[in-house]
């Protein structure tokens, strides 16, 4: 099976001793290709360089994650508009709303979930979005720019039945991470996936992020990896009803198609 893991945080200082092996591993376990999530200047570039070394395995995004919406200035920004028009960015993002915790002023979220947007719609790439418990705000935003943005992925989908049939409905593709193999977290997203359509549907780890809980034997570290994707999708079959090997065609087509990712 080709598996893409549309979501990894390979930059992660957790990565630094062990890369290497880490992408062995994830080669080994059947991962065609890894998008590199960028979330601030520092990351998107450290991504974009990290995809240059491996074309063929990697490509990247290049956004503010609104945690750190506050210090997307407008010199920073325009770094972000340049890095994202590199052939190896494949997304704008990753971008959103956290009125969780609201590490950055909603104020400031908006604005650069705005910009985002705007830069996507100009260099024609989708977008990598992020929302908690912002949905009104997010949609609002979302539905304002829907008809003119190429495509896009609501990344890490956790929220309720509602917010996923707005997303489908403005035709956006979903991603599940190891969220959905927690039995007590999961439970609502487990009882939601099947009403994705088989044509939005995507798969992430968001590591280092997310260990899937279902695991056997559990891992020493809780450190994800890429490699644990195909947990990922074990879950999905169980909660969808169709095989792992169904799953992982259509997401890795649903992939290639969002991103124009370079497999044949």
């Amino acid at each position: 099976m080709k598996l893409v893991d549309i979501g990894a945080n390979l930059t992660h200082q957790s990565f630094a001793h062990d890369l290497d092996q880490v992408i062995t591993r994830a080669e080994s376990a059947g991962l065609a290709h890894i998008i590199i999530t960028g979330t601030d200047l520092e990351s998107s570039a450290a991504a974009a360089d990290l995809a240059r070394t491996r074309p063929a395995l990697f490509s990247c995004t290049a956004g503010y994650h609104p945690h750190v919406a506050a210090a997307c200035s407008q010199r920073h920004f325009e770094e972000i508009v340049r890095l994202a028009r590199q052939s190896n960015v494949v997304a704008v993002g990753e971008t959103g709303l956290d009125f969780n915790r609201n590490y950055s002023p909603r104020e400031d979220q908006l604005r650069a979930f705005e910009r985002h947007l705007q830069l996507a719609i100009e260099i024609e790439k989708p977008v990598f979005l992020h929302q908690r418990d912002a949905h009104g705000a997010f949609y609002k935003l979302l539905k304002k720019y829907r008809a003119e943005i190429s495509g896009g992925v609501v990344h890490c989908f956790t929220d309720s039945e509602s917010a996923l049939a707005a997303y489908v409905e403005l035709d956006m593709h979903v991603g599940i991470t190891g969220w959905i193999c927690d039995e007590k977290r999961g439970s609502l997203l487990r009882s939601l996936v099947s009403q994705i359509p088989y044509d939005r549907l995507l798969v992430e780890t968001d590591a280092p992020y997310l260990l899937p809980k279902t695991l056997h034997p559990k891992p020493n570290s809780r450190r994800n990896e890429p490699r644990y994707l195909g947990e990922i999708l074990k879950t999905l079959s169980a909660c969808t009803g169709r095989s792992v090997e169904q799953l992982a065609r259509e997401t890795t087509q649903n992939a290639v198609a969002l991103f124009k990712l370079p497999l044949g």
